[in-house]
């Protein structure tokens, strides 16, 4: 599988435009054909599509129109996200079953097959590992209904912010269920890429690629939000990513999730381009 054969999904963020997870909207300042357009032309074989987003697009446009956008751009790999809160026992559960049913609805419109998810958002302290894996096993079944795979991203302000926990959580849960494993995630979770190796084949739900400089800029949440960098302009070791990523027997396709002030300002032209090509770069000497 050389590296003209990688599939590369454009994260929702990174061709997002000025909005980032949190904001007053996270509707993206483009519509969603002009992301899709740019997307095609840089050599993207698929997106990612936040809740508020592709509802707001699918109002619009309707339903047979947004089909046809990722169909005639090329967009073969959908994932939906970000969904949260799916293991507690009070109201947020209920919010967050509401919203379960709508991603996956639209997932089932539109042919995604991926639900990204967090374990334990924000929460500190230790995780109740018997309760989160029933509750995995709930969600999992709800998505297999749908035949849509459950990756658990774990983040650096969650509660599942290892390896070792998102396997505690994860492993044998349903075949559905497992882990997007992002280079950002496991660096500044205080993790070596050689760790990858832990995790078996059937687990890995997805994996997501892009850099970071050694020194935080500011908190984590912060430095996740706003300072994210393209691939190979930070200080990561991505090549050596790829690789243990490889490693492992993985071939699907690779997300790039650029969240960062200094790129969202860029024409969308320019930064689904230097996305593409600048993570493109990192395959070049990787053993398949």
């Amino acid at each position: 599988m050389p590296s003209n054969q990688v599939d590369l999904i454009a994260s929702y963020w990174t061709i997002a435009g000025d909005t980032y997870p949190g904001a007053q909207s996270e509707i993206s300042p483009y519509t969603l054909q002009e992301r899709a357009e740019a997307a095609s032309k840089a050599g993207w074989r698929g997106m990612g599509l936040v809740y508020s987003d592709i509802v707001h697009s699918i109002e619009k446009l309707g339903l047979p129109t947004v089909r046809q956008i990722f169909q005639d751009n090329g967009m073969k790999h959908l994932e939906v996200e970000f969904l949260i809160d799916w293991h507690l026992a009070c109201e947020r559960r209920s919010v967050s079953d509401r919203m379960c049913k709508e991603l996956l609805d639209i997932a089932a419109d539109v042919g995604a097959t991926r639900l990204k998810c967090a374990a334990g958002l924000f929460e500190e302290g230790d995780v109740d590992v018997p309760l989160m894996r029933d509750s995995f096993a709930i969600l999992c079944d709800k998505a297999a209904e749908y035949n849509v795979n459950v990756a658990i991203e774990f983040l650096p302000f969650s509660s599942v912010n290892t390896i070792d926990k998102a396997l505690a959580v994860s492993e044998g849960v349903r075949p559905n269920g497992g882990l997007m494993v992002d280079s950002w995630h496991i660096a500044r979770g205080g993790m070596g890429f050689d760790e990858i190796s832990k995790i078996p084949l059937e687990l890995i739900k997805g994996v997501e690629i892009d850099d970071a400089d050694l020194a935080l800029v500011g908190d984590v949440f912060n430095d996740s939000t706003h300072h994210r960098k393209c691939c190979g302009e930070g200080q990561l070791d991505l090549p050596h990513f790829v690789q243990a990523i490889l490693d492992t027997g993985y071939r699907g396709p690779w997300g790039v999730e650029l969240i960062s002030a200094e790129l969202r300002k860029l024409p969308l032209d320019v930064v689904a381009k230097r996305a593409f090509d600048s993570t493109m770069a990192q395959f070049v000497h990787a053993r398949f």
